[in-house]
């Protein structure tokens, strides 16, 4: 049957002739009033009159029915009635609830375990919707007894890590580890991940600072495979593919030594021993490198110096400068044996234990070092400038580049182990402009400046510098 046939069939087609009768007996009916009204109306004293004031009331009447509804139809309802929306257009909360306008909002790291059945991901997403809180994203690490789930949360400014973990543990959380977060977090995980796996690859200093943002707050150390001093035991003998176990991460050095990694505060996941153990093996295929740039500053005495990253093949250099310096240079440096000082070369020009500055003069020659060392959750800085070239500015010069290195790399302070009579070195910690604390034991002075959260500008050449 086509849809022809439906249509004549249909009992309301089949009847429109008994409405067109009716509609045409209205008409004739209401020109017939009309008419008999009119006559009426003109053949009396005002005649023309009513009939043109009739006309304006009813114009007048069908304009206001338009216009009121018009209003009614388009006008949001009033404030504070259901569904009216804020300022911001958003959805009015429920009365009770904090909303995101109140205080504004906050960045939360959320990690907890729950149970692994079907079902447990849903309920902490309703418990934490109760509050408000915006899931933004959500990675999960599957263990043998549950899985971790790790969020990034936007929750309004007015919940307290309390409520958080509250909430948490009533949609089925345990374990729950809560910390605040900023806007670098709101790159996804596998963006970050490669992020981290390319400064790697471009430099190899990087490898513990990728570490450290890819795993969150943890300590990490790089023991050598002998001792500095050369004496006592070595790393211990790690397996080829590393050991993990609870909260502590050990992994093969490529330079032969062990990679410790320790969170006190959360057990490491499969996941997490992953990542970085994937790092690390990045780390070792590509081999030793430093980025290959070089700085060249005018002294303010006019003399020119050239100022770029050191790694291992400068080991030579820096031996024959160790011989040019004095028997109290080398000790304000390394606090111990002027003998011992060669020693510490070779761990010192390792960019496994942080970066070193060299600064050359025009024919090449080496006369100063500068080291920025990662010490677990610290950060040390040193210099040791040749007797020659000593009050000339190039401490200066390289301790600026290596204090913006550390703010780069997210740094929060640097310190500096001297003497209270190694005047060049504190006049250029207090040249820096930076706040600083000062503590003095056994005659060892330890200054710490804190390094202000600003824009870094580490690889930006200062006044009377050129690239090359």
């Amino acid at each position: 049957m086509t849809d022809e046939t439906l249509a004549k069939s249909s009992p309301r087609n089949r009847h429109h002739w008994r409405r067109d009768l009716a509609e045409l007996a209205a008409v004739f009916t209401a020109v017939a009033a009309a008419h008999s009204v009119a006559g009426t109306v003109v053949h009396g004293p005002h005649g023309p009159f009513l009939l043109v004031a009739s006309a304006a009331a009813l114009l007048a009447a069908a304009g206001f029915h338009v216009w009121w509804s018009r209003r009614r139809g388009h006008a949001p309802p009033p404030a504070g009635a259901p569904g009216a929306p804020s300022d911001t257009g958003a959805t009015a909360p429920p009365a009770g609830s904090p909303g995101p306008g109140e205080g504004g909002t906050a960045l939360w790291r959320m990690r907890t375990t729950v149970r692994d059945e079907p079902g447990s991901l849903a309920a902490l997403c309703l418990a934490l919707a109760g509050l408000r809180v915006d899931i933004l994203s959500l990675q999960t690490h599957p263990l043998a007894d549950g899985t971790v789930d790790e969020l990034l949360l936007r929750a309004p400014a007015a919940l307290a890590a309390t409520d958080l973990a509250g909430a948490a543990a009533g949609g089925g959380g345990r374990e729950t580890w809560l910390e605040r977060a900023d806007a670098h977090d709101l790159v996804d995980a596998p963006t970050r991940v490669l992020g981290l796996a390319t400064r790697t690859a471009l430099d190899a200093a990087e490898l513990p600072l990728a570490l450290r943002q890819l795993l969150g707050r943890c300590t990490i150390r790089s023991i050598p495979k002998r001792p500095v001093r050369g004496g006592g035991p070595g790393a211990e003998p790690v397996p080829e593919d590393g050991a993990w176990e609870g909260t502590v991460m050990r992994l093969r050095d490529p330079s032969g030594g062990t990679v410790t990694i320790e969170r006190p505060y959360l057990p490491f996941t499969p996941t997490e021993f992953a990542r970085a153990r994937a790092l690390v093996e990045l780390d070792a295929r590509l081999g030793p490198r430093v980025p290959p740039r070089s700085d060249v500053l005018t002294l303010p005495e006019g003399n020119e110096i050239t100022v770029r990253r050191a790694d291992a093949a400068d080991l030579g250099a820096a031996i024959a400068m160790h011989e040019r310096c004095s028997p109290a240079t080398l000790s304000r440096r390394y606090h111990g044996p002027v003998a011992d000082a060669d020693r510490y070369l070779r761990h010192l020009l390792s960019p496994r234990f942080g970066r070193t500055l060299t600064a050359h003069t025009a024919s090449g020659r080496l006369v100063a070092l500068g080291h920025l060392l990662w010490d677990g959750d610290e950060t040390e800085v040193a210099l040791l400038v040749e007797d020659d070239w000593q009050r000339r500015g190039v401490g200066r010069e390289l301790l600026g580049r290596l204090v913006a290195m550390a703010r780069e790399a997210g740094c929060e302070s640097v310190y500096a182990v001297t003497t209270a009579s190694n005047t060049p070195m504190v006049a250029a910690m207090r040249a820096l402009g930076l706040p600083l604390d000062y503590q003095i034991e056994e005659g060892t002075l330890v200054i710490t400046a804190r390094l202000a959260p600003v824009r870094p500008a580490a690889d930006r050449p200062s006044a009377g510098t050129r690239q090359r």
